[in-house]
């Protein structure tokens, strides 16, 4: 085998849990290195041939076109993110009668890119890619930092060693250098790579150049934490390592038990761990794991009281969610529900309108996008409803249907979602209060119009097609408001059949707070567009937190948001707005945040209220936290150490990143906050800053912390660089990495930060 080739499967192969041994023995991986011809599909009419491979690094799927010429394409394994079998896409069903489902799969990516259609030539061999990339996507998800860390050293290394010998000149060594995001003086990379050629050739291979990558990645920072807490400088003894996570880390655990568990855990050495001593290698694995992030672990798994009514909680929400893009001429498609509801959102949009042939259709009404069945998205939302969580979904419909065609609506949903379909009371009598999340697992509820009240509709007095106004939810109501549409809103009958299927969330109108606290129903759910929430939180905050103690909220975005943006949730999650609708189709702070709220809990998708938020006697009002009862601001201290490899944002060979850190603190009014670093000159590679950021925090209850990174431009707007967004509630103190997303809130490994955090009480 080649050198490269040898160093390759060295940095790579070997880190993989299967190993070499496991991938000759694997028919599956090694019908994929051999490769295959496949269809790809992209419509009923595009259906071209191309041949697929996996490569030899078990990383990458390379695939060109049968005909002449080199037009080839690749696509990182880690980059996708599951594999769906069968007729399980838009464009697969289409063409269903033509290939059979056991032929065909789809290879879903992370983030917004498009997904990969393919049908195999026979049964066999898609199973035998589902199966293989199945292995590949869990034994990368298996592995830990440093494996990570040595798979991206080996694809720079790829990339560098232009003619492929296996060896690297100083030329090569320094064109990576630039490619890796760092500006190094000439001299001292020189010097590096003369003290990693052992072999005294001229050139790296093999251990050579792993040993210059960890000279030119020396972590000083975190040495120098190392020799504060190591007596002989060498080692952590177990002693040392207890006086570390009591002092800095300041962990509420068993110290003795474990620091015994992270020797364990994270030490290479076997010597070490007889010792029960870490090495300094062991310290930077603990350290740049899960343990060592900023998120708490303990905060992961679903830990909050699920046993609460409804309205007790935020729940993850998204408006318009058939559309892959803008609100104007966007595509309408099920793979925006399934997307959604794989993030764990468990409120999810439906704008119906009569379609042809009798059959309703989702679309966003007078305007370009394209159109899906009704019953398309019913059976979406019933086969991903709870793939990610059991708790409930929430099927938000704005309804524009004739009668006619909403009783074909509540057939399909009778029909395709079964018992899933919560179709009355859990125990058949009138309740008093929400249901909660653990009363209503696996349960898909409607939220829409409903004839009467829940009362009559149990002791079925309810008349069929009542008059009712056309939903609150309807944005073309919103833009006539604003003298932009003269469309007269109609009188709407409802048909008997679809209201029977709406229980605990009837649509009203609102019409004022006093109003509602005498008048309301608790199943009744107001829905606000941004604009009037906005108008109501300020002029009566309190009264609008109150309201939100008995009965469910949504708040939605404006209809002038024609680009699909998406407003801060923030301000709403404020006043105790549990359903906050946002484009999940659209990258950005908006959905930065809501994915750093429900980052917690299992990202299930429900998260707990703080409890003045949920108490209808505390009367908290945002806009003067320091009023209320067990008022306890903190502060909030936090070091911006380095950076780690930083992703290059400018795709200018010689172009390097100037980074800078900003915190910003999510919150009540009084704590909006934004704070800078300072940028560093040309280094995204190792950038060291030692900044430290002060934040007071009024409301540490509902605090949102987003770090992003940024590459600093004097002339114009600084260009996103990574970003990473939790609750202040799930930080952990010390020094912590925080593991950088992309702007789509995917993983970019191995980019980091490395901070120390201190939260304390302000006496």
């Amino acid at each position: 085998i080649e050198c490269a080739v040898k160093l390759y499967i060295y940095l790579v192969i070997f880190t993989l849990s299967f190993g070499i041994q496991g991938i000759q023995e694997d028919d599956n991986l090694q019908s994929m290195l051999v490769g295959t011809v496949m269809r790809k599909i992209k419509s009923r009419s595009w259906k071209k041939q191309r041949y697929f491979k996996l490569q030899d690094d078990c990383m990458t799927i390379w695939y060109k076109s049968k005909k002449a010429g080199n037009t080839h394409s690749t696509f990182s394994v880690s980059d996708v993110e599951a594999i769906r079998e069968g007729h399980q896409s838009e464009v697969l069903l289409s063409i269903a009668d033509e290939f059979p489902a056991d032929r065909c799969f789809t290879l879903v990516f992370r983030g917004r890119r498009g997904n990969l259609d393919l049908v195999a030539e026979s049964a066999e061999e898609a199973q035998s890619w589902i199966s293989g990339m199945r292995k590949l996507i869990e034994n990368l998800e298996n592995m830990g930092e440093r494996e990570k860390l040595d798979q991206w050293i080996g694809d720079w290394f790829k990339k560098a060693d232009k003619n492929n010998d296996g060896r690297m000149n100083f030329k090569e060594v320094r064109d990576l250098l630039k490619m890796m995001n760092v500006d190094m003086n000439e001299h001292h990379a020189h010097r590096l790579f003369t003290m990693a050629d052992k072999s005294q050739s001229g050139t790296l291979e093999d251990d050579e150049f792993i040993l210059f990558y960890k000279m030119l990645t020396q972590r000083e920072d975190v040495l120098r934490v190392f020799q504060e807490y190591s007596v002989d400088g060498q080692t952590l003894s177990q002693s040392d390592l207890e006086d570390f996570l009591r002092e800095e880390q300041l962990e509420e655990a068993d110290f003795q038990q474990h620091a015994k568990q992270l020797i364990e855990r994270y030490e290479p050495s076997d010597t070490a761990k007889l010792l029960n001593a870490m090495t300094f290698d062991g310290f930077l694995m603990y350290l740049g794991s899960a343990e060592g992030s900023i998120f708490n672990p303990q905060k992961r798994g679903v830990f909050q009281d699920m046993s609460q009514p409804l309205c007790h909680y935020f729940i993850s929400s998204s408006h318009n969610t058939y559309l892959m893009e803008d609100q104007l001429r966007g595509q309408s498609s099920v793979e925006g529900y399934i997307r959604a509801l794989t993030r764990g959102c468990r409120c999810v949009e439906v704008d119906c309108w009569d379609g042809a042939n009798g059959e309703p259709i989702v679309y966003h009404g007078h305007t370009f996008t394209s159109k899906i069945l009704f019953k398309d998205v019913v059976s979406a939302v019933g086969t991903y409803a709870f793939k990610v969580s059991d708790y409930p979904v929430i099927l938000s419909i704005e309804n524009h249907c004739s009668v006619e065609q909403q009783r074909v609506m509540a057939q399909h949903l009778n029909h395709i979602l079964g018992d899933k379909l919560l179709k009355s009371t859990l125990d058949g009598k009138v309740p008093i209060g929400l249901p909660s999340p653990e009363d209503l697992k696996g349960k898909i509820l409607l939220k829409a119009k409903k004839i009467g009240g829940l009362e009559e509709s149990l002791n079925e007095i309810a008349e069929d097609s009542l008059n009712g106004e056309i939903s609150d939810e309807d944005e073309v109501a919103e833009l006539d408001e604003d003298n932009l549409h003269r469309e007269s809103k109609s009188k709407q009958r409802l048909s008997k059949e679809l209201s029977d299927c709406v229980v605990y969330c009837k649509s009203v109108r609102f019409s004022s707070f006093k109003h509602s606290r005498v008048h309301s129903k608790f199943y009744e759910v107001v829905s606000f567009t941004e604009s009037k929430a906005r108008k109501h939180l300020r002029e009566t905050g309190a009264e609008f937190v109150h309201h939100n103690t008995q009965q469910l909220t949504r708040v939605y975005p404006s209809g002038f948001r024609t680009d699909s943006s998406n407003f801060n949730p923030q301000e709403m999650w404020n006043v105790g707005c549990q359903i906050v609708a946002l484009n999940f189709q659209t990258a950005g702070e908006g959905m930065d945040l809501n994915d750093g709220l429900f980052s917690q809990n299992g990202r299930c998708g429900y998260v707990l209220k703080p409890g003045f938020l949920r108490d209808a006697e505390k009367r908290f009002d945002p806009e003067g936290p320091q009023k209320q009862d067990g008022y306890q601001p903190v502060i909030l201290n936090i070091q911006v150490i380095s950076g780690q490899q930083l992703p290059k944002v400018n795709i200018k060979e010689d172009s390097i990143v100037d980074p800078l850190v900003r915190v910003e603190i999510h919150g009540v009014p009084m704590d909006q906050a934004k704070q800078e670093t300072r940028y560093i000159d040309n280094n995204g590679f190792n950038p060291v800053w030692y900044d430290t950021l002060h934040f007071t925090i009024h409301t540490p209850e509902l605090a949102v912390v987003r770090f992003v990174v940024e590459d600093y431009d004097k002339t114009s707007k600084n260009d996103f660089v990574g970003q990473y967004t939790l609750p202040l509630s799930c930080m952990q103190q010390g020094y912590r990495h925080i593991h950088l997303l992309s702007k789509d809130g995917t993983s970019i490994p191995p980019s980091s930060l490395f901070v120390h955090i201190r939260i304390t009480r302000l006496e």
